[in-house]
């Protein structure tokens, strides 16, 4: 049994996101969330011991090191890798990013945020790929919450430098509060849409299952 590790959210659009990204993965897959929502982790894990967790996260903070695999260790559920660096992500932003017309003059990568140790790594990592791909345009990081810059300094800066066709790429999963604040932004030329519903991260997600569970390959 596969079950994603998901933050939660309020917003129903957030969990229709997350379902789309279930519905393409070829093996039972349940959904666990970590806040917000029900079933917890806990409850999800309880009822099926043994199961492979995928954690749903962009970043490698707390989520992912403390409370994940305390959960899961209580129910002999192995806990695999995130999903912060991986060049997938970075190629689903950026495919986002098209989408929503383009780079502009300027991209700002907009992470969700942490106060942990390489909580905010995947973000980085995202910043490289872009600046790779747009190399005569300014690619800058910033955050929603918990970490420096925000949003609408990064984004302020820019215009105070000149620059009037900034694109946000959202490197979050679901829409929700992040992205409605992203939406908000002045300033702003455009924004893309968040990627957990991208064939990429289900791609992604599905490596991460048969690293432990290689059978499924022949399947």
């Amino acid at each position: 049994m596969l079950v994603l590790a998901v933050h939660g959210s309020s917003a129903p659009e957030a969990g229709e996101t997350i379902a789309r990204l279930v519905r393409t993965l070829p093996v039972p897959t349940l959904v666990a969330h970590l806040d917000v929502q029900r079933p917890t982790l806990a409850d999800v894990l309880a009822r099926n011991p043994g199961a492979i967790v995928v954690p749903l996260l962009l970043g490698d903070g707390y989520h992912r090191h403390v409370d994940i695999p305390s959960v899961a260790r209580r129910h002999r559920c192995t806990v695999t890798d995130g999903l912060a660096g991986e060049p997938d992500v970075a190629r689903a932003v950026h495919e986002r990013l098209l989408a929503a017309g383009g780079p502009g003059d300027a991209i700002v990568v907009a992470g969700a945020g942490s106060t942990r140790p390489h909580g905010i790594d995947g973000t980085g990592a995202v910043v490289r790929e872009l600046s790779a791909a747009h190399p005569d345009i300014p690619v800058l990081d910033a955050y929603c919450a918990a970490a420096s810059p925000t949003v609408p300094e990064r984004v302020g800066h820019l215009r105070a430098a000149g620059f009037r066709r900034i694109t946000l790429a959202a490197h979050l999963l679901a829409p929700g509060r992040f992205t409605r604040a992203l939406e908000a932004t002045p300033g702003v030329h455009a924004v893309s849409a968040p990627i957990a519903d991208h064939p990429l991260l289900a791609r992604l997600v599905l490596n991460r299952y048969e690293s432990v569970h290689p059978e499924v390959l022949a399947a």
